[in-house]
């Protein structure tokens, strides 16, 4: 009995293994290969010393003045997308959204703001759309302060960079899915620009199946002894900002509060970039974002929208919202020279890995379910085909419920439905992928229980 039981055991850690190597062996998209030593440190570099040099870029500050404030920098980008989309054949769909912020808390006058958006349209699915984003206004000590000097160089010229640089490389290919390039104003006055653009998206009924917001992560160079130097923060909410008392219930009563829509993205891109980023890791953090602070993806997510963040692992609060000063020979303020941008470029390439992973692959499936029909040791899972004229079938992921990440998986083929046998609902947490011919997969749809 003991030989049976060890023999067991083996090839239970031996099919374990097998997995496990498969897994790791996934082929890698040589496309994104090429894409990822494409992005330049040097070029991101350049672009946050620009941001940089006019002065400020506090929302409230001169709009008109071709040399400093937030005007300035909106017409400089505004012309790099555009350049950007003269390299690729006018590719890009370059606009500037602007609005009419009525005064509010950190808005003492009403005030025009502007979003400098650039849209790669998808070839066969541009319904589809994916936002990656950076914040281009800065701030002093003070978020109403439009005179003072107010670098931004982690603050986020790291992140308006990262997205310039993105739409740099990107541009020169094409995507089944729609990507959005975008950076926004009135981030430090309360997500303004964001909240704009989401809530136009609401209003427009716009697909967006994911956004990521990239707000400081230039890696400051004073964390550079960190243990956490090789990798980055992604935030992911797990109750939804949006959920309804009816979902409220069916959660409290199976489960689910690590399976919303963002965690599962936020497993995506840990799942992407290690398939290809051997030195550079994702940091999965299970919060929406940091202690008393917030993000752009925010208006996303109270909106319904799939959103996470991007940021360094490590922050130094010296360099961030503070009057340029020294002062017992500590100096104070977010300048250039506290941003490692290798580091920023390796963010920019997670963001890219993700970003081509899930524009190249097909839609979510939707209406995704679990049958809860009768009780039994199985589980029945069962959701809508996908209308991607490119799509194989879909592929079963599964977990134990205390770990973080999919560790199992199964091709179930073409169907719209199946059944794990002997393998029950009440002990593990599953989810479906879309796959398509050349092998891209979707992020995984947690399901629902209906009868």
């Amino acid at each position: 009995m003991k030989i049976k039981t060890a023999i067991t055991l083996f090839v239970c850690l031996a099919a374990l293994v097998l997995v496990t190597a498969a897994q790791k062996k996934e082929k890698q998209n040589p496309e994104i290969v090429r894409m990822i030593g494409e992005v330049s440190a040097k070029r991101i570099e350049a672009d946050i010393r620009k941001l940089v040099s006019f002065g400020t870029r506090n929302t409230l500050s001169e709009q008109d003045d071709p040399a400093r404030g937030i005007g300035a920098a909106r017409d400089w980008i505004f012309s790099e997308f555009q350049k950007i989309s003269a390299d690729c054949g006018n590719c890009l769909a370059v606009e500037k959204q602007t609005f009419l912020q009525p005064k509010a808390n950190r808005i003492p006058e009403p005030t025009n703001l502007t979003n400098v958006v650039a849209t790669l349209k998808g070839t066969t699915n541009p319904e589809r759309v994916y936002v990656v984003s950076g914040h281009y206004d800065s701030m002093c000590t003070s978020p109403t302060d439009a005179k003072c000097d107010a670098p931004g160089a982690n603050d986020d010229a790291s992140g308006t960079a990262a997205v310039i640089e993105l739409a740099r490389v990107m541009s020169k290919r094409k995507f089944d899915a729609t990507i959005v390039f975008m950076t926004v104003p009135g981030e430090e006055q309360g997500l303004l620009g964001a909240a704009y653009f989401a809530e136009q998206a609401k209003a427009k009924a716009m697909d967006i199946e994911g956004m990521f917001t990239n707000d400081i992560i230039g890696g400051v160079t004073s964390q550079k002894n960190s243990p956490n130097r090789n990798r980055v923060r992604v935030f992911s909410e797990g109750v939804p900002s949006n959920e309804t008392e009816p979902q409220a219930n069916t959660r409290r009563s199976v489960g689910g509060e690590n399976d919303s829509a963002s965690r599962q993205l936020a497993r995506y891109i840990k799942e992407q970039s290690d398939r290809y980023l051997k030195n550079f890791k994702v940091w999965m953090i299970y919060r929406r974002d940091r202690y008393g602070r917030g993000g752009d993806h925010i208006p996303f997510l109270e909106r319904g929208f799939t959103a996470v963040r991007f940021t360094e692992a490590d922050e130094d609060y010296t360099h961030q919202h503070q009057n340029l000063r020294t002062e017992n020979n500590v100096f104070y303020g977010d300048t250039p020279e506290f941003v490692d941008f290798e580091y920023t470029a390796n963010v920019a390439r997670v963001n890219l890995i993700s970003l081509a992973s899930l524009a190249n692959a097909p839609a979510k499936p939707k209406n995704v379910a679990i049958v809860t029909t009768r009780l039994t040791n199985d589980t029945e899972l069962k959701w809508d085909a996908n209308t991607d004229a490119d799509i194989a079938g879909y592929e079963i992921v599964w977990r134990e419920t205390p770990l973080p990440e999919w560790t199992d998986s199964f091709n179930a083929g073409n169907v719209t439905s199946f059944v794990m046998k002997s393998r029950s609902k009440d002990n593990y947490f599953f989810g479906v992928r879309a796959v398509d011919k050349d092998g891209n997969k979707s992020p995984a749809v947690y399901p629902r229980p209906v009868r």
